[in-house]
């Protein structure tokens, strides 16, 4: 009985790893894509400007809001990544101020970026799922350490 139940779950594990992921897929690599049932939506790519106020940083991406939007306030996202870290990339949530879109990074009380989870689908195509849901309001998904910010909007 339990060598069945044993070959049972092999069998299950070896069929779920031969499985392909057989959905859309991203057009431009190194640009994570919102994915909405089968339609992938292209993140605002932008270089937020840095600001520097004694021991913090502010970071300023132009605009007020993304134009880019999304209703689910648990976004997954599909990245094709070529020189992108997909493990690398945070998610901050944006102030939006006086006609464009900031977050302050200070020594004494850091932002936490908010959990997101990495799967890799094939050799280079990731799903990026946030865990934990979100309020309404603007987002960055960012690599580690760096400037470029790929934006949107939960409304």
């Amino acid at each position: 009985m339990l060598r069945r139940f044993l070959l049972l779950a092999l069998a299950v594990v070896l069929t779920a790893a031969a499985q392909k992921y057989a959905g859309p897929r991203p057009p431009k690599a190194d640009l994570p894509y919102l994915k909405h049932a089968q339609n992938l939506i292209p993140t605002e790519a932008a270089e937020a400007k840095e600001e520097k106020k004694k021991d913090d940083t502010l970071a300023v991406i132009d605009g007020a809001n993304s134009p880019v939007k999304t209703p689910l306030s648990l976004p997954i996202f599909l990245l094709k990544a070529a020189k992108l870290a997909p493990e690398r990339l945070q998610l901050f949530k944006l102030d939006s101020k006086n006609g464009h879109r900031e977050i302050l990074f200070s020594r004494k009380n850091p932002p936490q970026a908010i959990r997101v989870e990495v799967t890799r689908l094939d050799s280079d195509l990731y799903r990026i799922e946030v865990n934990e849901s979100l309020e309404p309001g603007e987002y960055s998904l960012s690599p580690e350490g760096s400037s470029q910010v790929f934006c949107f909007q939960v409304f």
